[in-house]
């Protein structure tokens, strides 16, 4: 099944978020835009540079109207232990989902097989609930949380400029296309 252009299938998730455990659900994501933001684990190494950064820019993601929801198969009081341990995640203010179960890891289709991980994976959620962009990246390569805002950015240009395209390294303000017959070979 293709992953871009499906739908966020129904969850129930425990979260940290702002000192306090909370629910989470597919209910609470419905009608915004979405970044889930899978990790293999807490107390690692990769993870919380890629955490950091995000959080970095959460201000950024937020104004845009887009709430982070990192998730691993960690539990929500690991996470909390984590955020009180360790400045880079101390920084975090988005929702840390817990996912010991996998509910979240298999919906999305990031399970390490055999493993009880989540390989490192991003999804865009429209406000309509389907999959806009999909990066998966192997266990020792960091993703970069400027550049998923760019994509971000571009995603919800394109979805409110019907007919447009963003071209590669676009930036916001910057020209699109708008693809037709007579753009056809002369790009």
């Amino acid at each position: 099944m293709p992953i871009i252009g499906s739908t966020l299938k129904p969850f129930t998730s425990q979260a940290y978020k702002d000192g306090k455990f909370v629910q989470v659900t597919d209910a609470d994501v419905a009608g915004k835009w979405a970044i889930f933001f899978f990790y293999p684990a807490d107390f690692t190494f990769v993870c919380p540079t890629e955490l950091e950064d995000m959080a970095n820019l959460y201000g950024e993601f937020k104004a845009l109207g887009v709430e982070i929801y990192s998730v691993s198969t960690d539990t929500h009081f690991s996470h909390k232990a984590w955020h009180d341990s360790s400045p880079a995640i101390g920084k975090i203010n988005y929702y840390m989902l817990g996912d010991p179960a996998g509910q979240i890891t298999n919906n999305f289709g990031v399970m390490r097989e055999g493993a009880g991980l989540a390989d490192r994976a991003t999804f865009l959620v429209d406000p309509d609930g389907v999959i806009q962009y999909v990066e998966i990246t192997s266990e020792g390569v960091g993703r970069n949380a400027a550049e998923l805002l760019r994509k971000v950015k571009a995603a919800a240009y394109v979805r409110s400029h019907p007919g447009e395209v963003c071209p590669a390294k676009w930036e916001e303000g910057e020209k699109t296309l708008a693809p037709s017959l007579d753009l056809v070979g002369k790009i």
